[in-house]
Protein backbone atom coordinates (compact mmCIF):
# COMPACT_ATOMS: atom_id res chain seq x y z
CA UNK A 1 0.00 0.00 0.00
CA UNK A 2 1.38 3.45 -0.87
CA UNK A 3 2.10 5.75 2.36
CA UNK A 4 -0.06 8.17 1.20
CA UNK A 5 -2.94 5.70 1.86
CA UNK A 6 -1.46 4.72 4.85
CA UNK A 7 -2.02 7.87 6.09
CA UNK A 8 -5.31 9.00 5.46
CA UNK A 9 -6.47 5.06 6.18
CA UNK A 10 -4.81 5.55 9.85
CA UNK A 11 -6.47 8.93 10.09
CA UNK A 12 -9.72 7.40 9.27
CA UNK A 13 -9.52 4.96 11.78
CA UNK A 14 -8.39 7.49 14.82
CA UNK A 15 -11.53 10.15 13.61
CA UNK A 16 -14.06 6.81 13.84
CA UNK A 17 -12.81 6.05 16.79
CA UNK A 18 -12.72 9.72 18.34
CA UNK A 19 -16.26 10.28 17.19
CA UNK A 20 -17.59 7.09 18.92
CA UNK A 21 -15.86 7.93 21.92
CA UNK A 22 -17.21 11.39 21.78
CA UNK A 23 -20.47 10.47 21.19
CA UNK A 24 -20.89 8.01 23.87
CA UNK A 25 -20.07 10.64 26.04
CA UNK A 26 -23.67 11.40 26.56
CA UNK A 27 -24.93 8.46 27.59
CA UNK A 28 -22.49 9.61 30.89
CA UNK A 29 -23.68 13.28 31.02
CA UNK A 30 -27.21 14.01 32.44
CA UNK A 31 -29.01 17.19 31.71
CA UNK A 32 -29.23 19.57 34.34
CA UNK A 33 -32.25 22.03 33.97
CA UNK A 34 -31.39 26.01 34.51
CA UNK A 35 -34.93 26.74 35.20
CA UNK A 36 -38.43 25.58 35.75
CA UNK A 37 -39.22 25.26 31.99
CA UNK A 38 -36.16 23.13 30.97
CA UNK A 39 -37.13 21.17 34.46
CA UNK A 40 -39.97 20.29 32.70
CA UNK A 41 -38.76 19.66 29.24
CA UNK A 42 -36.42 17.00 30.75
CA UNK A 43 -39.28 15.39 32.96
CA UNK A 44 -41.77 15.04 29.92
CA UNK A 45 -38.39 13.61 27.89
CA UNK A 46 -37.20 11.52 30.15
CA UNK A 47 -41.05 9.95 31.82
CA UNK A 48 -43.65 10.33 29.38
CA UNK A 49 -43.67 7.28 26.90
CA UNK A 50 -46.56 7.51 24.24
CA UNK A 51 -47.73 4.25 22.39
CA UNK A 52 -45.66 3.85 19.29
CA UNK A 53 -47.96 1.35 18.08
CA UNK A 54 -48.12 -2.35 18.70
CA UNK A 55 -47.88 -1.83 22.44
CA UNK A 56 -44.45 -0.42 22.63
CA UNK A 57 -44.29 2.73 24.99
CA UNK A 58 -40.73 4.17 24.95
CA UNK A 59 -39.65 7.65 26.37
CA UNK A 60 -38.03 10.23 23.90
CA UNK A 61 -35.04 9.89 25.93
CA UNK A 62 -35.18 5.86 25.49
CA UNK A 63 -35.53 6.51 21.48
CA UNK A 64 -32.36 8.67 22.04
CA UNK A 65 -29.92 6.34 23.60
CA UNK A 66 -30.83 4.37 21.10
CA UNK A 67 -30.20 6.26 18.32
CA UNK A 68 -27.02 7.29 20.35
CA UNK A 69 -25.93 3.83 20.69
CA UNK A 70 -26.37 2.79 16.87
CA UNK A 71 -24.37 5.95 15.67
CA UNK A 72 -21.87 5.16 18.46
CA UNK A 73 -21.49 1.21 17.16
CA UNK A 74 -21.51 2.11 13.63
CA UNK A 75 -18.02 4.57 13.71
CA UNK A 76 -16.41 1.47 16.30
CA UNK A 77 -17.84 -1.05 13.66
CA UNK A 78 -15.97 1.38 10.93
CA UNK A 79 -12.62 1.66 12.67
CA UNK A 80 -12.29 -1.97 13.68
CA UNK A 81 -12.92 -2.66 10.07
CA UNK A 82 -10.64 -0.55 8.80
CA UNK A 83 -7.77 -1.48 11.77
CA UNK A 84 -8.80 -5.28 10.80
CA UNK A 85 -7.94 -5.03 6.73
CA UNK A 86 -4.63 -2.60 6.95
CA UNK A 87 -3.38 -5.92 8.98
CA UNK A 88 -4.46 -8.73 6.37
CA UNK A 89 -2.97 -7.09 3.39
CA UNK A 90 -6.53 -7.52 1.06
CA UNK A 91 -6.71 -6.64 -2.29
CA UNK A 92 -7.11 -2.92 -3.68
CA UNK A 93 -10.43 -3.80 -5.50
CA UNK A 94 -11.43 -4.94 -1.91
CA UNK A 95 -10.07 -1.66 -0.31
CA UNK A 96 -12.00 0.35 -2.95
CA UNK A 97 -15.71 -1.43 -2.71
CA UNK A 98 -15.54 -0.91 1.40
CA UNK A 99 -14.20 2.74 1.56
CA UNK A 100 -16.99 3.93 -1.20
CA UNK A 101 -19.56 2.10 0.43
CA UNK A 102 -17.93 4.07 3.77
CA UNK A 103 -17.65 7.59 2.07
CA UNK A 104 -21.25 7.12 0.86
CA UNK A 105 -22.75 6.24 4.38
CA UNK A 106 -19.93 9.02 6.18
CA UNK A 107 -21.08 11.68 3.22
CA UNK A 108 -24.52 10.68 4.38
CA UNK A 109 -24.24 11.24 7.79
CA UNK A 110 -21.85 14.44 7.72
CA UNK A 111 -25.07 15.68 5.61
CA UNK A 112 -27.24 14.93 8.54
CA UNK A 113 -25.00 15.75 11.16
CA UNK A 114 -25.02 19.38 9.18
CA UNK A 115 -29.15 19.38 8.75
CA UNK A 116 -29.62 18.29 12.26
CA UNK A 117 -26.88 18.68 15.15
CA UNK A 118 -24.46 21.22 16.27
CA UNK A 119 -20.85 21.58 16.33
CA UNK A 120 -19.10 18.67 17.99
CA UNK A 121 -20.97 16.41 16.09
CA UNK A 122 -20.29 18.26 12.80
CA UNK A 123 -16.80 18.39 13.11
CA UNK A 124 -16.19 15.28 14.17
CA UNK A 125 -18.49 13.57 11.00
CA UNK A 126 -16.56 16.17 9.15
CA UNK A 127 -13.16 14.97 10.30
CA UNK A 128 -14.18 10.98 9.36
CA UNK A 129 -16.10 12.52 5.93
CA UNK A 130 -12.61 13.63 4.68
CA UNK A 131 -10.27 10.86 5.82
CA UNK A 132 -12.98 8.67 3.75
CA UNK A 133 -12.42 10.64 0.83
CA UNK A 134 -8.54 11.26 1.29
CA UNK A 135 -8.37 7.38 1.84
CA UNK A 136 -10.31 6.27 -0.91
CA UNK A 137 -8.66 8.96 -3.52
CA UNK A 138 -5.60 7.75 -2.49
CA UNK A 139 -6.20 4.10 -3.18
Amino acid sequence: MPANFTFWIWGLVIAQLLTAFFHSLSFIAKPKPKNETERQLIDLISNYKPDMGGGIRRSFSQLFIGVSTCFTMMYTFGAVINWYFMQSEISIETWKGLLLIELICYAILFILMIRFTFWPPIIVTGLVFIFSVGAYLAI
